[in-house]
Order: structure tokens, then C-alpha cells, then sequence
């Protein structure tokens, strides 16, 4: 049923919660391929600010947010052992729910396993759910890991 699962880490010890998770369904389910990904967010001149950032200023703190990003996911791929399954890392850049949605759609993802905060009522409201988005606006199933230490409630 699943060939190809999308794993979204944002460099949080709370996202990598779900690499115990894709190692279990990737082995029940003998999973050909797991992609570990990071999405970042291009750094632009903030609206409010006075100073204004040179073109060389950006582009080289988006090239540190870039090797950051790089140097994160090989630190998460040595995390996680998979027997039987291809297991690569992907660069995304752009707004993180949106790239994520779209690659599975253009790259045969069968499966998206992320982990959530569970927020509700005012604090997701402020804060956004990343994870929210992609359940409701990726075509393919979502399996939404909850964050050790959460508890019940709307």
C-alpha cells in the first residue's frame, strides 16, 4: 500500500519524534523509500525595519539557513535505521506547508508522517500548525504524530 513516505523535520527535537514511528511502519510495511525533507523559508527584509539588508546580506544568510538545513537533516538521517528501505534527505525552499503538499503530489509520496505540537483554541490560532496545513491541503494520507508529554483536550 505505501511505497514512499515524506518525513517533514523543522529541526526540533519534537519533529524527530516521529522518526521512531516511519522506522516501524517502514519496516511492517516494507517501504521502498523514505525521504527525510526541510523546507526553508527565504530570509527576506523584515517590513518593520529600518535597516535595509544589501542583496549580499541576504543571499548569504540564505545560504547559512541553507547549509544549516543540509548539516540538520544528514544529523537526523544517522538518527534513524531503516532495514530494507531506501532512505534520502530533500532541500525544499518556499513556505513549508505548500512545498511540502506539492512534492508529494509531483513525487509519488504515498505517505506524509509528521509530528504536531497538538495546540488548540487560541495558541494554534496565533501560532499556526504547520502540520494542520499539510493535513488539509496535501491528496495523500497524513499520519499526525503527537509530541511526547501532550495531553488531552479541545
Amino acid at each position: 500500500m505505501y511505497q514512499k513516505i515524506l518525513v517533514p523535520l523543522d529541526g526540533s527535537e519534537l519533529a524527530e519524534c516521529v522518526l521512531s514511528h516511519v522506522e516501524a511502519i517502514a519496516g511492517g510495511c516494507r517501504i521502498k523509500e523514505v525521504i527525510l525533507t526541510r523546507v526553508v523559508e527565504p530570509f527576506n527584509q523584515p517590513i518593520a525595519s529600518e535597516y535595509v539588508f544589501k542583496e549580499s546580506e541576504v543571499a548569504r544568510v540564505n545560504n547559512e539557513l541553507q547549509a544549516e538545513a543540509e548539516k540538520y537533516l544528514n544529523r537526523a538521517k544517522a538518527k534513524i535505521k531503516l532495514s530494507g528501505s531506501t532512505l534520502r534527505t530533500e532541500l525544499l525552499h518556499g513556505s513549508p506547508a505548500a512545498e511540502l503538499a506539492d512534492y508529494s503530489a509531483k513525487n509519488g509520496v504515498d505517505l506524509i508522517v509528521i509530528a504536531t505540537h497538538g495546540r488548540s483554541g487560541v495558541s494554534r490560532w496565533v501560532w499556526g500548525s504547520v502540520a494542520d496545513r499539510i493535513l488539509r491541503s496535501a491528496c495523500v494520507p497524513v499520519l499526525m504524530v503527537r509530541a511526547p508529554g501532550c495531553f488531552p483536550g479541545i
